[in-house]
Formats: structure tokens, C-alpha cells, sequence
């Protein structure tokens, strides 16, 4: 596995890590250091030659740093000269760490130049305003949208694509619904096609619509339907070659489409916010009576549980998570 060493002037590096690490959880093999006003070249690289003797492999490393020529660079730059398989990427943004993680997670068997080539589009392409018109334009000119073709029309109702059978890679409990541990984690790890938000407030909010349309990443659509409306997208043959991502805010809502016949049988249980009159089942799960008594009807019904944030957390008991959740309801109400 490549070793990932951020490094930059000030606690610029120590911040991206954190912010990093709170969209994936703890990461071995990735360290972070920095150059303090009151340090000097030496400093730093004697810094980066023992955050490298603590990577399992260091045949492979991976430096992401904020300035290009800076002194950071400048010791990276001294380190890899003896490395033909190191490499350094300069202009450190969030995007580009999260990518290089996701690179990482999805192909364990990728090199450091690989992921080095990987990261730089992401990166750039994490620059965006709002206004869009803000940005500046593009040197060369933009080409003409293509015309609709045939293909992209309307498909008849009643048509069967693949087997018939929408393809449901995870459904998720997150009150947050698609945020970064969503679109840096649990999307490269099951590559869906499509995220559906599944909720009957959200499908009226247009403003919260457009940001979950934002927030997916390149490649995949994000969509927010109505309950009534994804029972009716999981009967829809037309969707048989879909490759879809359910997010839920709650085991209610849940429930209701699992009655109505949508096929899930693992529900993966990431957070859920807290609201007067909830307990805190552990650090991102807060309940109140409807969603244990939701969560055991489910149980009942045979549906397996996942409680992780991200794909490379270990998965928690949700049996004490519920039991832990009762009794404090319980010492609540007397």
C-alpha cells in the first residue's frame, strides 16, 4: 500500500489530515507534518525521513505538499531523488487528499505514480463558485452541447433493461443524507451509478435538491425521490441496469419501502442527528422509541444491520446499540 505524507508550512497539512480522517476514518500508512516559524529545512525533512520509517511499505510513497518550490517541496524533492517510485504532488487542497485516500482504498495494488497521475484533475476540479459565472473562462473555446441522441429519449414504459431488476449496492440510514463520508467512501467503494435520496420533506425542499446534486461526484447522478416514488422505481423494469445507492434519514422511511417490496436485506445504519427528546446511542446514533421499536420490527422481519460510518470502520454490535438505547429511554421516561 502507498504511503500517503502530507507536509506544508504552518498546521496547514495537520488540518487536512484531520478533515480527511473525519470523512475516512483512522488511515495507516499516512502522516502529516509541518514546518513551524521557528523550524528549519532540516527540521522538516528529518520529520518526513521518520514519518516514512513508520509506513509498512516504503517502496512506495506519496508526498502531497502546499507550495511547489516551497521548503517543504524543496526536502520531499531531496528525499525521492534516490526513490524512482516516490512521487510529489504540489498544491495540497482537501479534494486532492480525499482522492488520493479513495485511489488508495479502491486499488490497494496502485503505485504512487498512478495515484499521483489520479489526484490532479480532482483537485483542480475541487476550485468551483457560486455563482458558476465567477469562474473564470475557459482559454479554449467551449464546444457546442451535443444534440440529444436517440439513445438518451424517454424509454417506453414496459421495456425491460438487463434483468428487470433495480440493483440496490447499499442502503443507508444517514440523517445527513449525501454528504462527504457518503461521496469519498461508501461511492468508490460501490461504484453505483446512481445515488437515490429517498424522503418525502427532502423531495419538496428544491434548495436541498440542488445541493445533493451538487454534492455527488463526477460520473454519478443524484436524485431525490419521494417513498411512493422509489416503491415505484424498484417494480420499474426499465431500471434493470442500474446500479443504485439509497440514503434514508431515518428506519421509518426504511421500513415503509421494505413493506412495500423493495428487495433489501442489509441496511447500513451511519448516523443519525439528534432532536428533542432523542438518547445518544453512542457518538453518531440518537434515538427515540419509534426508531427502536423500527429498528427491532426490522430485525424481526430478518434485515441485517451494517453500523459504520465509513467502509473502513468495523462494524458495530447494533444488538447493544438498540439494548443501550431502550435503557435510556427507559431512566428517561420514569
Amino acid at each position: 500500500m502507498v504511503g500517503i505524507l502530507l507536509a506544508s508550512h504552518g498546521g496547514f497539512a495537520d488540518g487536512i489530515a484531520q478533515s480527511a480522517q473525519m470523512l475516512f476514518g483512522e488511515q495507516e500508512n499516512f502522516a502529516h507534518v509541518i514546518l513551524t516559524p521557528d523550524e528549519g529545512p532540516q527540521d522538516i525533512h528529518d520529520k518526513m525521513e521518520k514519518a516514512i520509517s513508520s509506513f509498512t511499505d516504503q517502496n512506495e510513497v506519496l508526498f502531497l505538499v502546499d507550495l511547489w518550490g516551497g521548503t517543504p517541496f524543496n526536502q520531499a524533492n531531496s528525499l525521492i531523488e534516490e526513490h524512482a517510485n516516490w512521487a510529489i504532488v504540489a498544491g495540497m487542497n482537501l479534494p486532492m487528499v480525499v482522492e488520493a485516500l479513495t485511489q488508495r482504498l479502491t486499488n490497494p495494488d496502485a503505485t504512487a505514480h498512478a495515484i499521483a497521475t489520479a489526484i490532479v484533475k480532482p483537485a483542480q476540479d475541487g476550485v468551483k463558485t457560486k455563482p458558476v459565472d465567477l469562474m473564470p473562462q475557459s482559454e479554449n473555446p467551449v464546444v457546442a452541447k451535443e444534440q440529444p441522441s436517440e439513445s438518451k429519449k424517454s424509454i417506453p414504459v414496459g421495456t425491460v433493461i438487463g434483468d428487470g431488476h433495480l440493483k440496490i449496492v447499499l442502503a443507508r440510514i444517514d440523517s445527513r443524507l449525501l454528504h462527504g463520508q457518503v461521496a469519498t467512501g461508501w461511492i468508490p467503494t460501490m461504484h453505483p451509478d446512481r445515488v437515490i435520496v429517498v424522503s418525502d420533506s427532502v423531495a419538496k425542499d428544491e434548495m436541498r435538491k440542488s445541493m445533493i446534486r451538487e454534492a455527488a461526484p463526477a460520473g454519478v447522478k443524484a436524485h431525490t425521490v419521494p417513498i411512493k416514488k422509489m416503491i415505484e422505481l424498484a417494480k420499474d423494469p426499465r431500471f434493470g441496469d442500474t446500479h443504485a445507492l439509497l440514503l434514508f434519514e431515518n428506519p421509518e422511511d426504511l421500513l415503509t419501502v421494505i413493506k412495500a417490496g423493495v428487495d433489501i436485506k442489509t441496511v447500513n445504519v451511519g448516523s443519525m442527528s439528534y432532536s428533542v427528546g432523542d438518547v445518544n446511542a453512542n457518538n453518531v446514533l440518537s434515538m427515540n422509541q419509534q426508531d427502536v421499536d423500527t429498528f427491532r420490527e426490522l430485525e424481526k422481519m430478518g434485515i441485517k444491520y451494517d453500523v459504520r460510518k465509513v467502509p473502513t470502520d468495523k462494524s458495530g454490535n447494533m444488538d447493544a446499540i438498540l439494548n443501550k438505547a431502550q435503557n435510556l429511554l427507559d431512566e428517561q421516561n420514569k
